[in-house]
């Protein structure tokens, strides 16, 4: 009787455990976006949007991003990616946005990242991330909301746009949220591919200078060395040569 309350236990507490796998599942396994360093209000940015593919039967075949209308981005850049096309679609913007002192009438709403074989996709089991610059920040939020769908190689299609509220539960298909970080008291607002260049620049110019005086260093205690040995002869021939003229 004992032994059959406890199997019956034990069925219970699997089946429960279970549940709660497969329910939790989706909100550590969800399309997400984040930044490659800084994210600053009013700056530029390179964010990653990570796929991770949940089907053991299935590969990801096609991704699309929309990017906020509340918060148009003047400039979206996404990197080539081996193995995927890349279609930039852009709208009219109902207001004009000013970038480095231009009108900008339209801007980019969405981006497709599309197999380009069946054998290029997301396969079970791994996840990938798909790059793109972005900019200038809107500098009156604290974060974008970029709604996602997700395409599978059997035709099933999963939307990730459901927008946290706040104080509720995840949803179960949330959209992916950029989270933006202040801008720094001195108004720099993260840095940029020129200034990235300028510091691996300045670094291979410190370590080549560091280099040289190493060199300068190296040779000083080489000809230094070579100098006392040089002496060092010298005083024992003198004194040799002393001995044979007093043997003399």
């Amino acid at each position: 009787m004992k032994a059959s309350r406890l199997a019956a236990t034990g069925a219970v507490a699997a089946t429960a455990v279970s549940a709660v796998i497969v329910l939790s599942s989706p909100a550590f396994a969800h399309v997400s976006v984040a930044a490659e360093g800084t994210a600053a209000k009013g700056g530029y940015a390179v964010v990653d949007f990570k796929v991770p593919n949940e089907r053991d039967n299935a590969s990801t075949t096609k991704l699309e991003v929309n990017f906020p209308t509340d918060h148009p981005l003047a400039s979206v850049m996404p990197e080539p990616m081996a193995g995927w096309k890349i279609e930039v679609t852009k709208s009219k913007l109902a207001k004009p946005l000013e970038l480095h002192g231009e009108q900008i009438t339209e801007a980019v709403s969405k981006v497709t990242w599309t197999a380009a074989t069946k054998d290029s996709g997301i396969p079970t089991g791994y996840f990938e991330k798909f790059p793109v610059s972005i900019g200038a920040l809107p500098e009156n939020a604290d974060e974008l909301v970029f709604k996602a769908i997700q395409t599978y190689s059997n035709k099933e299609v999963v939307r990730w746009i459901e927008v946290q509220e706040d104080g509720a539960e995840e949803p179960e298909t949330p959209a992916p949220v950029l989270a933006l970080s202040a801008a720094s008291e001195d108004g720099h607002h993260g840095s940029t591919a020129a200034e990235n260049a300028d510091a691996k620049t300045e670094n291979a110019a410190a370590t080549t200078e560091a280099a040289a005086g190493d060199s300068s260093d190296t040779t000083a205690r080489v000809l230094g060395v070579v100098g006392i040995v040089v002496g060092a002869l010298g005083v024992a021939y003198g004194v040799l040569a002393g001995r044979r003229r007093s043997d003399a």
